[in-house]
């Protein structure tokens, strides 16, 4: 089990980079194969950094940038982190059986999986199900009539994107809901049934969290959205909250990720907020000017081939992040440095050919280390996490694969 309140406050010292990526090389020196490893040091310093950007305000843990029960568990133990939000109500289902907050980050037409919500007294009061329309309930009661089931709690899903009278809709495509008038006559829909309990309001704030704002001849502009689309949605969402307090007693309204932690902690409407990404930090995190996480996750694949003298191909590779398919969504080769995938390849489900300076001093059988782009990709690739810390592997954590789960 880790520990990461045991841990002593150390730097885990990833900015010499040779020494961190060497002391990885050198744990997992006699590791067959392809191998993905948490390095605990930084898990605990990217950890206790959001707690720090966070102001106090709890953060629930998005499950679907982690998919490691160990790493739930063990950043849950920190004071501060309160609750799970899972990506599917059968994985929160399956995570209920030992965790007592839970709420489904999205709406879910999983029938078998809402039955089995809908008989189970314990889950019923353990997790939270995500609506946005009138025809989720109707799908549910469909299912299991209100008078034939356990009372259901459920959260309502707003839209936090911006629409910009000059650059249009800026962000994703979430709920239909956007302002107080939408988000109350659902509400008002919800108490006026059976069966259903309104417990708290969600809105994402993709545009401010999932936007690097460092570098590049757009980050000027990036930051005018942030702080034009902050301001924005901070009023609207204290106008939703103040409705919504009208129709019933919200338990929770949750907000933010990684990226927003600042802004939408200073938000007062808010009560608690949302991150995951930035525990196991991928590279989308490094150009931010808010926060430097430390590369607490990666994995190392064998090279197998050498196309060419400044050219290998390692075994391989195309662990692609939700997201438009560009360079930024695919894993970043981070060591030996100078080495990149080929623009018409890219990273591939078997093999990725990489081209670079290094690419010479690299034999057949030596490993490069990769970063994913997010966090959760990864952990549907690997059955297991090598948990390394001072340079040796200290032990290894099941990812839900391991545990022979797939969500989706």
């Amino acid at each position: 089990m880790i520990d990461l309140l045991a841990r002593e406050a150390t730097t885990p010292g990833w900015h010499d980079v040779a020494a961190y990526w060497g002391r990885l090389t050198d744990a997992v020196s006699d590791v067959s194969g392809p191998c993905a490893v948490v390095e605990l040091d930084a898990l605990r310093h990217n950890a206790l950094d959001m707690l720090v950007r966070a102001r106090g305000v709890p953060i629930r843990i998005a499950t679907k940038s982690v998919r490691v029960r160990e790493v739930l568990d063990a950043t849950l133990a920190l004071p501060g982190y309160a609750g799970l939000l899972a990506y599917t109500l059968p994985e929160a289902l399956w995570l209920a059986e030992a965790h007592d907050d839970i709420v489904v980050g999205y709406p879910s037409a999983d029938r078998a999986a809402l039955a089995r919500l809908a008989a189970d007294e314990r889950a019923a009061a353990r997790v939270t199900i995500m609506v946005d329309d009138p025809a989720q309930l109707d799908l549910l009661d469909a299912v299991a009539a209100p008078t034939a089931r356990c009372e259901v709690r459920v959260a309502i899903d707003a839209d936090a994107s911006w629409r910009s009278a000059a650059l249009g809709h800026v962000g994703v495509r979430r709920s239909p809901l956007f302002d107080a008038v939408d988000v109350a006559r659902l509400a008002r829909a919800i108490v006026a049934r059976p069966g259903f309990r309104l417990v708290g309001l969600m809105m994402y704030e993709a545009q401010i969290a999932g936007q690097p704002d460092a570098v590049g001849i757009d980050a000027p502009v990036m930051r005018w959205m942030k702080r034009r689309s902050a301001a924005e949605l901070h009023d609207r969402r204290a106008g939703i909250v103040a409705a919504l307090r009208e129709i019933a007693p919200l338990e929770f309204v949750n907000g933010g990720g990684t990226g927003s932690l600042e802004s939408t902690a200073s938000d007062r409407s808010v009560t608690e907020l949302t991150a995951g990404s930035g525990l196991l930090a991928g590279h989308l995190f490094d150009d931010y000017r808010g926060f430097d996480p430390a590369p607490a996750s990666a994995f190392a694949l064998e090279v197998v081939r050498r196309p060419a003298p400044d050219m290998v191909t390692v075994l391989g590779g195309g662990w692609i992040a939700s997201g438009p398919p560009t360079p930024s969504r695919q894993p970043a080769p981070v060591w030996p440095e100078g080495l990149r995938a080929l623009a018409r390849e890219g990273a591939g489900e078997v093999q990725t050919p990489l081209r670079g300076a290094s690419a010479g001093s690299l034999a057949i059988g030596d490993r490069v280390w990769f970063r994913h782009a997010k966090s959760g990709e990864t952990g549907e690739h690997v059955d297991r996490f090598l948990l390394v810390a001072d340079g040796e592997i200290a032990g290894e954590a099941p990812t839900y694969r391991g545990e022979g789960k797939v969500f989706l």
